[in-house]
């Protein structure tokens, strides 16, 4: 039974799951939700609204994942055969209602919270649908359409509280995950050298958009998200450097890693930028958490 139910835990990539809830919460501060935290006040999460709603992120991005491994099967056979379908330990079937299941929690939760989320809910599914069974065989239309699953995943939060006018923020995942997406195309073969050049120019981008939008539109007027953007630079940009020096598969998936649960500290700092430092921290420790995970489960 253990084995089971960790073949199923693996399907779900529960290093990742964390990042989901982090793009939930900054959309949250993007909402101004919490824009009356001072400095350094945690946010009181209790609240079974906001609970449902980190559920249903969570929910989606599993369901997301489990189901990219079903319309993976034939390639997983022969390119990663150790993974929980094509290896046995699951059977496709079950993992396809498995995948299915998840998408319907995560949209039931979304629409208990409110009926705008619940839509947004339903758009993120079929996103997801979208590139699990078309988009990412396309070289353009995949990281395309990953990206605007994230970009969703944000705007569920923003419209928590209907704060349409900061819609420009659900842009920023969508770039930045576009850029991860490109650099996963070298992850069995490698070369991809154009492809990481590339997505440097966008993690840039990405930076810059923050800082821009954090200026004209934020709550807070401080400056105190630089740090979280600081580490976040770090985080992203050292191991795409290495990936490019040494452009082999286990280097890109690294950069790969790194840019998939960095996402906690790009949250992080959008959210900073609408409330305290402390609600900052507390998307932050997200990270230490996908991190462990990482350690015993794949995150790509």
């Amino acid at each position: 039974m253990g084995t089971v139910f960790k073949a199923y835990l693996q399907l779900c990539r529960p290093a990742n799951l964390p990042t989901a809830a982090a793009d939930v919460l900054a959309g949250l501060a993007i909402s101004g939700l919490f824009g009356s935290l001072a400095y350094f006040e945690f946010p009181n999460f209790l609240n079974s609204n906001l609970l449902l709603l980190v559920f249903a992120s969570v929910f989606l991005y599993a369901g997301g994942v489990v189901l990219n491994d079903v319309y993976d099967f034939e390639l997983d056979k022969k390119e990663r055969p150790e993974r929980p379908i094509p290896s046995g330990r699951v059977a496709y079937k079950n993992a396809l209602v498995f995948g299915y299941a998840l998408l319907f929690i995560g949209i039931i939760c979304a629409f208990l919270v409110k009926l705008e989320c619940g839509v947004v809910a339903m758009a993120l599914a079929t996103a997801i649908l979208s590139y699990d069974k078309v988009a990412k065989h396309h070289s353009f239309l995949g990281p395309l359409n990953m990206g605007i699953c994230r970009g969703l995943n944000l705007f569920m939060g923003i419209l928590y509280v209907n704060q349409l006018d900061n819609w420009l923020y659900a842009l920023i995942p969508v770039v930045f995950i576009f850029a991860v997406t490109l650099i996963s195309r070298g992850e069995v073969h490698g070369k991809n050298k154009l492809n990481i050049v590339f997505a440097g120019l966008l993690y840039t981008f990405v930076i810059g958009a923050v800082i821009v939008l954090n200026y004209f539109y934020g709550l807070n007027e401080g400056v105190s998200y630089l740090f979280f953007i600081v580490l976040f630079a770090f985080m992203v940009f050292l191991p795409l450097i290495r990936a490019y020096v040494k452009n082999t598969p286990q280097n890109i998936k690294k950069s790969v890693k790194a840019g998939v649960l960095s996402i906690v500290l790009l949250d992080a700092a959008i959210a900073v930028g609408f409330t305290s430092i402390a609600y900052g921290i507390a998307i932050l420790l997200l990270l230490p958490l996908s991190i462990l995970l990482a350690k015993k489960f794949a995150v790509t």
